[in-house]
């Protein structure tokens, strides 16, 4: 099972963002990138309440975003995010592979992996830099990196056996 990257230390909350692959890494041996769609998640409410077209509503499909089990959220280039139309929530500081920063910390994503979808909040990367998919948004949807074959594979849903836990 994943488990977050968390850090609690007197003063504020600090959050691992991403760690960027080193020179010739890229394709290397355990790497995994997925397709995800991103959404504004109010749009899609207004969808279904019928005060908006679909096709009005903002949305992306993202490929080649890497799975970092190193970082702890969903973290998405700015222009992405000003496509979307998110809200700012709050400022972060995380910890980078370089130094720890201040992100912005944007509200309202709905994140869709391999079929599965829920709302989330993201952390703000430079325009160009690649999406992360981070281990929270992983373990709430119920997928997981498999190294071996470079892709994501689902966790069981059924009824005898889940991945969710209470």
């Amino acid at each position: 099972m994943l488990s977050p990257t968390v850090r609690r230390k007197r003063g504020p909350v600090v959050v691992i963002v991403w760690t960027a692959p080193r020179p010739g890494e890229e394709g290397a041996v355990g790497q995994v990138r997925a397709t995800i769609t991103v959404a504004n998640q109010l749009d899609q409410a207004l969808v279904e309440r019928g005060e908006l077209a679909a096709v009005e509503a903002r949305s992306a499909t993202l490929d080649g975003v890497m799975v970092d089990t190193g970082a702890t959220l969903l973290a998405l280039p700015i222009d992405v995010i000003e496509r979307l139309g998110l809200r700012v929530r709050r400022t972060v500081t995380a910890r980078t592979a370089a130094s720890p920063r201040q992100f912005r910390q944007f509200r309202d994503v709905e994140l869709t992996v391999m079929g599965r979808s829920g709302t989330f909040d993201c952390l703000e990367v430079p325009a160009g830099s690649s999406p992360l998919l981070g281990v929270t948004p992983m373990e709430i949807l119920g997928v997981e990196p498999d190294i071996q074959n470079h892709t994501l594979r689902l966790l069981s849903e059924g009824p005898d056996d889940s991945h969710i836990f209470l």
